[in-house]
């Protein structure tokens, strides 16, 4: 009994806890990632992506995980309408390349691109990283969405174990961000 009491903490807390995210204000640490999109590699520059718009980026515990698999097709859903105010969209986990090519095809329905960081030093530098009990386990990314204004800024940070909220209260800030910075 005590095994499964343990057990059950363990998932609770590697599903919902994490540290800190950054906060609004604070400034986005810069990085280029092997990233796919519809199941082809390049390399993602966030700030060759930022002289475009701001960017939505949003880290995700594990490629085809059922949370994830639900953000990922609600994102691509929705990835026009990113688009249209001239954001840029890309998901973050610390899947490798292999496991990224498949997704972004799959999940991602070809509409958005996903970037491997097997190594977690993107998702370390976003302070991104799950609390695990004991430090058990690879590190994964905890569930976190930011939107990054072209100036390096945050201007958005939500973190929340449910896939759901992330896709529209992101797409709100982004298209709050071009009405106060037409073309």
């Amino acid at each position: 009994m005590k095994r499964l009491a343990a057990g059950i903490l363990f998932v609770f807390i590697c599903s919902t806890a994490s540290w800190a995210a950054m906060k609004v204000g604070d400034i986005a640490p810069v990085f280029t990632l092997e990233a796919a999109l519809g199941g082809k590699t390049f390399t993602f520059n966030l700030a060759e992506a930022l002289k475009k718009g701001p960017v939505v980026l949003y880290f995700y515990p594990k490629s085809f995980t059922p949370g994830c698999t639900i953000e990922a097709h609600e994102f691509a859903e929705n990835a026009a309408s990113f688009a249209a105010v001239g954001a840029t969209l890309i998901g973050v986990s610390n899947d490798t390349i292999a496991t990224q090519i498949e997704f972004s095809s799959r999940e991602c329905r070809d509409k958005f691109p996903v970037g491997a960081d097997a190594d977690g030093k993107v998702i370390r530098a976003y302070d991104s990283q799950m609390l695990k009990l004991g430090g058990l386990g690879p590190m994964m990314a905890s569930r976190v969405s930011y939107v990054i204004a072209p100036d390096d800024r945050i201007i958005y940070a939500f973190q929340d174990s449910s896939p759901h909220k992330h896709i529209s209260n992101t797409l709100a800030v982004v298209r709050q961000w071009r009405a106060d910075h037409p073309r």
